[in-house]
């Protein structure tokens, strides 16, 4: 049985998608499907040259490659929520278009939410145009001691100001800082992690997934945010460091985020469990 579904949200960056797939062929974790959803409107990039190259090589690796052209956009959110329709592995490694990754992170990844047993667990990509650009005010980071455990994070918050950690070059300078050894990363608490966060599916699917994009304008953002705050109340989430997630640093692709879908949260009916 597959482990674990490889979701990749792209739109028009043939180059970018192409890089990042290239991250995927050596990784030591290898039990593991890709699927792609395309939203591209007037062009095909799931055929350009470089993007056909790099599937070739996973095919020939023995990886099971599927493709999707899903349109209307209809926001990212619904976006999420197709290529969750598409996914049953255990766990789905959602990877925004735009990424490298060490070699060594899915199989990071798996092993702390095996170990862990949370909602997810999220490797907060690098931003190293900002390598020395050092915000030593925004550093502060939280290791769990223990096991990971619920916990209910919200705006306004001293807990919230964790995102700050996800600035720039802010979560390599502290792995460096800290002389972390990759082969041992470490569990840290997090507001949110955006960009290659690894779920466990049936633990996504309990809270309804990104659902709620049918409550939300196509201009939106925040759904991961969303996901991710209903998962760490229920079941616990979690960064790693070191991370071994790096952005390629393109423009993005959604530039209209009027919405912020992690403001439309009920707090009254969100509890904190504890796990034993």
């Amino acid at each position: 049985m597959t482990a674990v579904d490889v979701l990749i949200p792209t739109c028009n960056r043939p180059t970018a998608l192409a890089v990042t797939l290239t991250s995927l062929i050596a990784q030591t974790f290898q039990n593991f499907r890709i699927i792609i959803s395309d939203q591209t409107e007037d062009t095909n990039p799931l055929e350009t040259g470089e993007v056909q190259a790099v599937l070739r090589v996973l095919a020939a690796h023995g990886h099971e490659v599927v493709l999707h052209k899903h349109l209307p956009r209809l926001g990212i959110a619904e976006q999420r929520q197709f290529l969750l329709d598409q996914a049953s592995a255990t766990y789905v490694l959602y990877l925004d278009d735009d990424l490298i990754l060490e070699a060594n992170l899915t199989q990071h990844l798996v092993r702390t939410i095996q170990t862990e047993g949370c909602g997810f667990v999220g490797s907060a990509p690098h931003g190293l145009s900002f390598r020395c650009d050092v915000r030593s005010h925004e550093q502060a980071i939280e290791f769990w001691q223990g096991a990971v455990q619920p916990e209910v994070v919200k705006p306004d918050t001293p807990q919230w100001e964790r995102w700050r950690l996800h600035n720039a070059a802010n979560l390599y300078h502290v792995q460096q800082r800290l002389g972390l050894a990759a082969a041992d990363p470490q569990t840290y608490k997090v507001a949110w992690v955006a960009g290659c966060v690894l779920y466990d599916l049936e633990k996504l699917r309990s809270i309804g997934g990104f659902n709620f994009w049918r409550d939300l304008p196509p201009a939106h953002g925040g759904e991961d945010v969303r996901v991710q705050l209903l998962l760490m109340a229920r079941y616990g989430g979690c960064g790693i460091i070191p991370s071994g997630a790096y952005h390629q640093e393109v423009p993005t692709t959604i530039r209209d985020r009027a919405v912020a879908a992690d403001h439309a949260i009920d707090w009254s009916s969100v509890q904190s469990v504890s796990r034993r």
